[in-house]
């Protein structure tokens, strides 16, 4: 294939490979970031070297992988100065997104994007995450698993076994779509009244409020625990903050909200449902991370 063709044709590949590397580190601009460096590697290498590689697409994805995985091992160390809790970048879906965004640049929502999957992959290993991704999210043969992280298949096999164990354990509770998002309705009624007692029984009792402001704006430096606790911080937000206002929008979890004040977005609220309850709420207030929103 002409250089020319093969450009076009990994250009083409893009969304695809932002979407890979954003479900392994669930920052759109970590990932954006990721795909670049694996485009620079492509233009280094000399034209004998491309010569030598017979699927280009297949190349991309792995060095973009590895650059992940060296990614993920880094991010761990600067998580530590990182103030306050943090959480995955959360994504609108095309309807909610911003209509000067291209839909080839936006990652596909479903439901390997979805903030309660996005939580429980940030507790892997880095191996352990980008052999789930690899494997159980885009179906790639363990063999290819296997050459990106640098184990044997045997290995490879295991670390994505573990994964999916891990993940399993935290997802299997949730609720089908339907019930989410009628609780969220319910929630959303109950905030919206203030009625603290509504709002209580509608919270499991070990519910988690979980809020990432990056120390660029305020938010909750701990997580809050408790049904109780967590119903009073959310209607103590809202009776400080009368002026803003609360919105619908349907995200990989389901029926989520975002906060505005004089039509900027400032927060983006999901919540992760158990059964008949919420069992987490995730505000997501770093302005870096809600670029997509705005």
């Amino acid at each position: 294939m002409h250089d020319d063709a093969v450009t076009a044709a990994l250009d083409a590949e893009r969304p695809a490979l932002r979407g890979l590397a954003y479900r392994m580190l669930g920052s759109v601009s970590d990932a954006e970031d990721a795909v670049q460096e694996a485009f620079v590697r492509w233009v280094r290498l000399t034209d004998a070297q491309r010569g030598e590689v017979d699927n280009p697409g297949a190349w991309m994805m792995r060095v973009t992988s590895r650059i992940c995985l060296d990614m993920l091992g880094s991010a761990r160390a600067r998580r530590e100065t990182y103030v306050g809790p943090w959480l995955p970048e959360p994504l609108p879906t095309v309807a909610s997104a911003t209509s000067t965004v291209d839909p080839q640049e936006r990652v596909t929502l479903d439901d390997s994007v979805s903030m309660a999957l996005q939580v429980v992959l940030d507790t892997l290993t880095p191996a352990e995450r980008v052999a789930f991704v690899l494997h159980d999210v885009f179906e790639l043969p363990f063999a290819q698993v296997a050459d990106t992280v640098g184990r044997s298949v045997a290995a490879s096999r295991q670390l994505a076994s573990s994964a999916r164990r891990k993940v399993r354990a935290r997802t299997r509770d949730a609720a089908p779509r339907e019930r989410h998002d009628a609780v969220a309705a319910a929630f959303a009624a109950s905030t919206g009244t203030g009625d603290f007692e509504a709002l209580v029984a509608l919270l499991d009792p070990e519910v988690t409020l979980t809020s990432d402001g990056g120390g660029k704006v305020s938010a909750a430096r701990r997580p809050v625990h408790g049904a109780a606790n967590v119903a009073r911080f959310i209607l103590g937000v809202l009776t400080q903050r009368p002026q803003v206002t609360v919105d619908p929008i349907t995200t990989a979890d389901g029926l989520g909200f975002v906060v505005s004040e004089d039509g900027v977005v400032d927060t983006v609220m999901v919540l992760g449902v158990r059964g008949e309850r919420v069992s987490d709420v995730w505000l997501m207030r770093n302005p870096d991370k809600l670029t997509s929103w705005r």
